[in-house]
């Protein structure tokens, strides 16, 4: 089910790169041809793009290759890194457009009203399918992604409106308010989406909801008395990864603790995690990881004592 999921991510995003490239030509051509700025900053900016949704798909496709002994769980991250270059060309895009639109405001300049409103109803047309097509989307890459194509669309938007607005009255200065209006709300949205991207990146916590409810549910389990080093973090935003040490209040045979195993698995089921590492303590077992980090305190405060 993930796999078959997977692929589609990556078909949607190939389809959206090569939509985005071929409507970045025509874009140039027609910025060109109707003497507008704002149409040609609209192009430098969805080359970009293109450099961006090419760059995740990429990531993409390496992110289906299967575990290898240098990537033990598989290459799924490759994907979140993708989100992350995204998330970053997307930012140093916006303050690209604020630095040229903001100026402008002290000196606007009329561009060919009629061209803009042939091509923002070209551009609205494609990027909003192209957005359309990567809504259907879960991964972080492709939410990221499509904050790309809506940002276009609502540039687009914003053309169509000042274009239909010029070809009744000259108010030239209505093309930088728009510019500088949807990208701020772009902006906004992008910079929450990548803040997520960078937490995941750091292996923080996905959702302290589902971690709370997971631990509710080992909890409840017959004749665990405690819950320690549960850590719940994702590969890609999408799938994740589970450790936790249960310390038992009495010892069990090999067949017991063949079915409390599988009753673990059964109160997991549900969650359909990628990966899930359970420790098993019983009651007079010192736990691992615990001792470690004793002993490391303790030759942290031996150093000290001789220092």
């Amino acid at each position: 089910m993930h796999d078959h999921h997977h692929h589609t991510a990556s078909e949607r995003i190939g389809f959206a790169f090569a939509l985005n490239f071929v409507f970045t030509i025509i874009e140039f051509i027609g910025g060109y041809l109707t003497n507008s700025t704002a149409i040609m900053a609209d192009a430098v900016h969805d080359l970009g793009d293109c450099l961006a949704i090419g760059s995740a798909w990429l990531l993409n496709k390496v992110s289906d290759k299967e575990a290898s002994h240098h990537y033990s769980y598989g290459y799924r991250r490759f994907s979140l890194l993708g989100a992350l270059i995204n998330g970053v060309v997307l930012v140093v895009g916006a303050i690209w457009i604020l630095s040229e639109a903001i100026p402008r405001l002290a000196n606007p300049e009329m561009p060919d009203a009629t061209g803009m409103l042939g091509l923002a109803i070209l551009g609205v047309t494609v990027n909003g399918y192209a957005a359309y097509q990567l809504s259907h989307g879960k991964t972080l890459n492709e939410r990221m992604l499509n904050w790309h194509l809506l940002e276009d669309v609502l540039g687009w938007v914003a053309i169509l409106v000042l274009s239909l607005v010029l070809m009744v009255v000259e108010i030239p200065i209505l093309d930088p308010l728009l510019s500088i209006g949807f990208t701020l709300f772009i902006l906004f949205n992008v910079v929450k989406t990548l803040l997520e991207t960078l937490r995941l990146f750091l292996q923080a916590t996905p959702d302290q909801a589902l971690r709370s409810q997971i631990q509710a549910d080992l909890q409840a389990i017959d004749h665990v008395s405690d819950i320690h080093h549960l850590h719940l973090w994702s590969l890609d935003g999408e799938h994740h990864v589970l450790t936790a040490h249960l310390l038992l209040n009495q010892d069990y045979s090999q067949p017991e603790l063949v079915v409390f195993k599988a009753n673990i698995a059964a109160a997991m089921a549900k969650y359909e995690l990628s990966h899930t590492t359970i420790e098993l303590e019983f009651p007079k077992e010192n736990c691992r990881d615990l001792s470690r980090s004793a002993q490391h305190h303790s030759t942290k405060h031996r150093h000290a004592d001789h220092s």
